[in-house]
């Protein structure tokens, strides 16, 4: 896993998806829900992950189309920090049902960041 992913926002997954596919010979690695239409699919394109979740009130040009996912040791210390260094806190942390916990933030320019780190497993 990429410690730094990017992650782009579309409302034609499927249709990326056979871009990023065909053009650099992406292979999905990862797949939320598994079953079903996916809200976010991992790819792996040469030594990189790329996401891509599906939201389907995005249009063309709409902000924001892409996010870093960046992977953490300790999101709850991580967040302490944001505000002080001219960033925004937006939501969370969260434990999410992938086995991450995830927390939404901004960097002093507006661009959306998660903070990402693999909930340990018991």
């Amino acid at each position: 896993m990429s410690t730094i992913q990017p992650v782009i926002i579309t409302a034609d997954q499927d249709g990326l998806l056979g871009f990023y596919t065909k053009l650099f010979g992406a292979e999905e690695i990862f797949r939320i829900p598994a079953e079903g239409p996916a809200f976010y699919l991992g790819l792996r394109i040469g030594d990189t992950d790329l996401g891509l979740v599906a939201k389907t009130n995005v249009g063309p040009g709409a902000a924001p189309r892409i996010l870093l996912s960046i992977a953490v040791d300790d999101v709850d210390e991580m967040l302490g920090r944001v505000t002080a260094l001219g960033g925004s806190v937006c939501g969370g942390p969260n434990d999410m049902p992938w086995g991450q916990r995830v927390a939404h933030i901004q960097d002093p320019d507006g661009n959306p960041v998660n903070l990402t780190q693999p909930i340990p497993t018991q």
